[in-house]
């Protein structure tokens, strides 16, 4: 498995949270934990920005996914807003965390829970060769449950 060096910086006041880090050896995403310094409730259909406490530096040519847990999903109805969200290479921002709450009852953030995951991946970039036609298929233009 490749692996890359990423540097990471943690906000100030954020030390007693662990970094970002894969909770199984063959896990492909990382646990971001809540840096929230109160507690956060998201009532049924409301949404909230949690703060991770981290900032990153993604090399040039990778960028990272953030994705919902499928816990939160499954148990509270939680997910992302915007899923997957990118962390592009050049943003230096603290990552946040676009939490919406689907589910019946109000959900209770907590400094330290796990509220998301983080996978790196490598990316290409896409040079457009204008046609006149595209080659053919046999699926065509079958759209949404064509096949």
């Amino acid at each position: 498995m490749e692996e890359i060096q990423v540097s990471i910086q943690r906000m100030p006041g954020t030390e007693d949270l662990p970094l970002p880090g894969y909770m199984t050896a063959q896990a492909a995403g990382m646990d971001l934990m809540a840096a929230v310094e109160a507690e956060v409730t998201i009532l049924p259909g409301e949404r909230e920005l949690i703060p991770t406490g981290v900032r990153v530096a993604i090399p040039e040519g990778y960028e990272a996914e953030i994705r919902p847990r499928s816990g939160l999903a499954l148990h509270h109805g939680v997910t992302l807003v915007n899923t997957p969200g990118t962390i592009d290479a050049d943003y230096r921002g603290e990552i946040g965390i676009l939490l919406i709450n689907h589910g019946q009852a109000p959900f209770v953030v907590r400094r330290g829970d796990r509220v998301a995951q983080m996978v790196v991946h490598r990316v290409c970039r896409v040079r457009w060769n204008a046609c006149g036609a595209l080659i053919p298929t046999q699926r065509g233009d079958g759209g949404f449950g064509h096949t």
